[in-house]
């Protein structure tokens, strides 16, 4: 049953449909304990959204490592007890969501998925593509595009010649099709990818997945098997959507990187903007000995950064956005893929909080917005109903309100970063992951 939150100022009228978050919800392994963020069991969170009013609902993915952390086990997660690579790879996909057809499905990068009502959040169990595509770890963070109407991933397949596998699922039915495989370096930690209208990009770190570490008795999980090689460059990888041809492969010098952030032709250059690390040891930061000292402080800032890609010269520029921290960024779902304004995302490089930020990349400009002790988790930005405006819209961002000692969900003006409201849960939610808002669900449905 959802429960109708209480709503502090007024939610848009038009704003209907459902927030759906996925993250971790419980670290307990019976007597044990997950040493890792990555490793919660995954828990959906629901907020939706009809006449002003906001309901909410939560539920434990039902899967074999939710059943196996009852009986005091784990089935190997990204840092705790095994990892990706196990005979039996985990079920506990606590990372994102997506549409696949009429199947809403929840991700991680092990390669397994699991289906759920997406009213209530009951697990209907394991979610398989009936195809033989051979895949050893899967991206999490697929990429919807709203103008081609697919939905891009890509696996990963370990062997003495790994390669990255690009596929699309149309928009209408869940099956999916290998359009591209690519050879892979290392192979690579590859997170995120980014569309163009005519180009897929990945981008690869030197942040190498050692097979034989990860195969090595003892280990604790993927995080024993990835090296960091400072001396290595990072790989771009700029793919043909239609052919499937890799058209370029610059290198520049390394870096590292989780999330992508958008990407667009311009003439013949490819932009795209992401958010980068000097090196890997945010992986390491994330770790609950990590994060027992100064929390999220002490975990090094994410840069806004827009690469520009000459294809034909095999050249890269590199120029900064934003002169603070960030992570978790997110576009308005139009310009996805294309020429754009506006990114939002979790602003981070102060301690005791994490804001919300809007960066202007025409005019490099941000605003943002903050408030003692509450940590702001991934905002999605909404947009109105047949808006004129690229952000004409709202920016919906759950929040830990430490002071309180509560989840918020914290709903904003997504032009000026005015505050509309605010809706308290009676309860503090472990911090989240990914979501996606969903505006063809129904806001009230759970609730009745």
């Amino acid at each position: 049953m959802a429960r109708r939150l209480p709503v502090e100022g007024d939610l848009p009228e038009w704003l209907s449909g459902a927030l759906i978050r996925n993250g971790p919800g419980s670290f307990e392994f019976g007597d044990e304990r997950a040493t890792h963020w990555f490793d919660g069991l995954a828990m959906l969170r629901r907020y939706g959204f009809e006449d002003g009013e906001v309901r909410y609902t939560s539920r434990f993915l039902r899967t074999d490592a939710y059943e196996d952390a009852r009986d005091g086990g784990t089935a190997g997660e990204f840092a705790t007890g095994g990892g990706l690579l196990r005979e039996e790879s985990t079920d506990n996909a606590n990372v994102h969501v997506v549409r696949f057809g009429d199947h809403h499905v929840a991700l991680t990068e092990a390669p397994r998925r699991g289906a759920f009502d997406p009213e209530t959040l009951t697990t209907r169990g394991e979610f398989r593509f009936r195809d033989d595509l051979t895949e050893h770890m899967s991206t999490a963070h697929l990429t919807v595009d709203p103008h081609g109407r697919e939905t891009v991933g890509y696996a990963v397949e370990f062997g003495r010649s790994p390669q990255y596998h690009l596929y699309r699922v149309p928009f209408d039915e869940p099956r999916r099709e290998r359009f591209a495989s690519v050879p892979a370096e290392g192979p690579g930690y590859v997170h995120d990818c980014s569309l163009t209208e005519n180009y897929a990009l990945l981008v690869e770190p030197p942040l190498r997945i050692s097979i034989l570490r990860a195969l090595a008795p003892g280990g604790d999980g993927m995080l024993d098997a990835l090296e960091y090689d400072e001396d290595r460059e990072t790989r771009f990888v700029v793919v043909d959507r239609d052919t499937g041809e890799v058209i370029a492969e610059p290198r520049t010098p390394s870096f590292f990187v989780f999330h992508h952030v958008n990407a667009f032709e311009d003439g013949n250059d490819i932009v795209l903007d992401l958010v980068e690390f000097e090196d890997a040891d945010i992986v390491d930061s994330l770790s609950f000995e990590a994060l027992s000292g100064d929390a999220f402080a002490a975990a090094p800032p994410g840069r806004l950064v827009r690469r520009r890609i000459d294809p034909a010269a095999g050249e890269v520029e590199r120029s900064r956005r934003y002169d603070g921290g960030l992570e978790l960024p997110t576009v308005p779902r139009a310009v996805r893929g294309r020429e754009y304004r506006y990114a939002y995302g979790q602003a981070t490089d102060r301690r005791g909080a994490n804001g919300l930020l809007k960066a202007d990349l025409e005019r490099n400009t941000a605003s943002e917005w903050w408030e003692r002790g509450v940590y702001v988790e991934e905002p999605r930005m909404v947009q109105r109903p047949d808006a004129d405006r690229e952000d004409d819209g709202v920016v919906l961002a759950p929040a830990l309100h430490t002071g309180e000692e509560r989840t918020v969900l914290l709903v904003f003006d997504a032009e000026t970063l005015t505050e509309l409201a605010r809706a308290p849960l009676p309860h503090a939610l472990p911090f989240g992951f990914h979501g996606r808002f969903f505006p063809e669900l129904d806001g009230e449905h759970a609730g009745r």
